[in-house]
Formats: C-alpha cells, sequence, structure tokens
C-alpha cells in the first residue's frame, strides 16, 4: 500500500509538471470598455483552443490570457480577441463584430 502510494505521488508529481510546462502567459492591451465587455471575453475565449483561462483588468483594459503553447500561440488569441470584436495590441477589433457589440462597449460609448 505504501509502494502504491508513492508510485502514485510520483505519477501525479510529473504529470503536473509536465501540464505546467506546456503553459504560458499572456498580457494583451484590449479596447474592453465595461463589465459586458469583460463577461463577453472571459466567457468566449476559453473556447479558443488551447486557451486555459483568461482574466480581464478593466482598470487598464489588459486581458491575461493563460495557454497551451502547444496548441496555440499569442497571434491566434489576438486574432480571436480582434473577432470578438476588441483590438488586441496592435490588431484592431473585426469592424463587423465591434459594429454588433452594444454601445457600453465601444470606445467612447454610452456608460451603463
Amino acid at each position: 500500500m505504501k509502494n502504491l502510494k508513492k508510485i502514485l505521488s510520483i505519477i501525479l508529481f510529473f504529470v503536473s509538471t509536465a501540464t505546467f510546462a506546456q503553459s504560458d502567459t499572456l498580457m494583451v492591451q484590449t479596447s474592453a470598455e465595461c463589465t459586458t465587455c469583460k463577461k463577453k471575453l472571459e466567457k468566449e475565449m476559453p473556447y479558443e483552443k488551447g486557451v486555459k483561462a483568461v482574466e480581464l483588468n478593466l482598470d487598464n483594459k489588459v486581458l491575461m490570457v493563460v495557454f497551451n503553447k502547444e496548441k496555440t500561440n499569442p497571434e491566434l488569441i489576438r486574432n480571436a480577441i480582434a473577432k470578438l470584436g476588441y483590438s488586441a495590441d496592435s490588431i484592431p477589433a473585426n469592424k463587423k463584430a465591434y459594429d454588433r457589440l452594444p454601445s457600453c462597449c465601444k470606445v467612447d460609448g454610452m456608460k451603463h
């Protein structure tokens, strides 16, 4: 029984280390304006392949994305943000997606 616990502990250590080694974090400057933007980005981005976690800081409009670097990359992540209607660093928002955003989510839009 002791040997089984040791073996399981060793396996768990290697699995968690391998998972951590594949992860990377990207900070993206966005055009997000409000809590509606925050909800949309934090809801939609985890559906992108390789994205593990997302959190938007509305104070500085920076989206933190934790991702599996073997499944995606920063360019694909920025493009996914732009397709949702938000700028992502130097990548402008997709115009059609931006036009569909509520007015509160648009730069200089109506506030809640």
